[in-house]
């Protein structure tokens, strides 16, 4: 796929503070296409209530004209702050009503996005929407793209905000799209409920960013205690499994738990907070990551296995191996995809006794055969992927 212009809209924005597949597609495809990079547009709650929020601030400024909302970002790629709010609609019912002013919100953002579109004289579009389901539901009709695609990579309709609506139209949209791309086979039978032209293209990874060769340790493992059993992400109870957290912890008095990411509130209130053993190093910046991972002895997962987390592809895991450290997650579908790679536990006894096994039988040879799995998984490979299946989709589209 070369030469085309493509539009992405995306749940998740340009200047969001973690990593992102979006973003990551979309710097794939800005190698060889022109790419907008479209952010969602504010909403009407947050305009009011966060205005002293530094994300709403800016695209407040664009709103009010004091900023142009059309941003370079490299000879071939643009993201765009759209100059219009839409309605906060999730309170209403669902149905109708909900349909209405969710269109006049799409109305809005065809608008902004149209401005752009002028401006960049982008022609014969391919739409690639990252998971909005609401608003993006009416972009076929409004959009006229010579191609439309749905990308999966959550099962958000198990989250509250997304199902009250989601339910209904999430499967209407995939009908309505052209093909479905996926990160995992569990949402590509999912989608192939509705759409004969659903596909699972896998997950990318910046392997370069875990080159363990040229990055050195976080000095704030220096002082904790060797083994290391980390994890890295957002510490959220609604995909982590707390009470196996600290049962680990509890029955490995000897090892030290080191958990990096931003907490909900049942993380900030749990008895991990007691046990002399669990480490809570808070946030950090995603270039630094790597070096806290270098850091690990063991990395882990320790998923919830729910609706949540059945079909979820956590690219963690494969920042993991890609530096060759042992991954202990629970068995779930998705993670199916890496046996014999990681160690998959059935329950929190399965997953103490791999913690020891993992400690056990480490050397450099299993390390590189990590590596060279994770590899397999670089975000070249994975938009390689991507782009022979829309290629093979738009013939078959001109050709009907």
């Amino acid at each position: 796929m070369k030469k085309r212009d493509i539009i992405i809209i995306g749940i998740q924005p340009w200047d969001i503070e973690i990593g992102s597949n979006c973003k990551n597609i979309a710097l794939g495809f800005s190698e060889k296409n022109r790419v907008l990079f479209v952010n969602m547009p504010l909403d009407r709650k947050s305009a009011l209530f966060n205005r002293n929020v530094s994300s709403v601030k800016k695209r407040l400024e664009v709103v009010n004209g004091k900023q142009n909302g059309l941003i370079q970002i490299s000879e071939s790629m643009w993201t765009l702050y759209p100059d219009c709010i839409m309605e906060s609609i999730n309170s209403l019912p669902d149905g109708k009503i909900y349909d209405y002013f969710n269109f006049i919100n799409s109305k809005r953002f065809i608008r902004s996005i149209k401005k752009a579109i002028t401006k960049l004289d982008f022609k014969d579009i391919i739409l690639f929407n990252d998971s909005s389901m609401f608003i993006g539901y009416y972009f076929p009709e409004l959009l006229s793209p010579a191609l439309s695609i749905y990308y999966i990579r959550d099962n958000l309709v198990n989250n509250p905000y997304w199902r009250k609506h989601g339910v209904r139209m999430e499967p209407m949209l995939i009908k309505k799209y052209d093909m479905v791309l996926t990160n995992s086979e569990y949402y590509r039978e999912y989608a192939a409920k509705y759409s004969d032209k659903s596909f699972m293209v896998g997950q990318g990874c910046d392997i370069k960013a875990f080159d363990e060769e040229i990055i050195k340790i976080s000095s704030e493992l220096n002082n904790i205690r060797r083994p290391i059993i980390g994890y890295i992400g957002h510490l959220t109870s609604r995909r982590l499994d707390i009470e196996l957290i600290h049962y680990l912890a509890l029955q490995n008095p000897n090892m030290s738990f080191v958990l990096i990411g931003k907490e909900d509130i049942v993380f900030q209130q749990s008895l991990l907070h007691q046990l002399k053993n669990v480490y809570f190093l808070g946030e950090k910046p995603e270039n630094t990551i790597p070096s806290y991972l270098k850091g690990f002895d063991i990395a882990i997962n320790p998923q919830i296995v729910n609706l949540a987390t059945i079909g979820n592809y956590p690219r963690k895991v494969d920042e993991y191996l890609a530096m060759g450290k042992p991954v202990i997650c629970m068995d779930t579908l998705a993670m199916k995809y890496f046996d014999g790679y990681a160690y998959l536990a059935k329950d929190k006894e399965e997953f103490n006794e791999y913690l020891i096994l993992a400690l056990e039988v480490n050397n450099e040879t299993i390390s590189d055969k990590r590596k060279e799995f994770a590899k397999s998984h670089s975000w070249e490979k994975c938009i390689s992927i991507i782009e022979k299946r829309i290629a093979e989709v738009l013939v078959q589209k001109q050709t009907i």
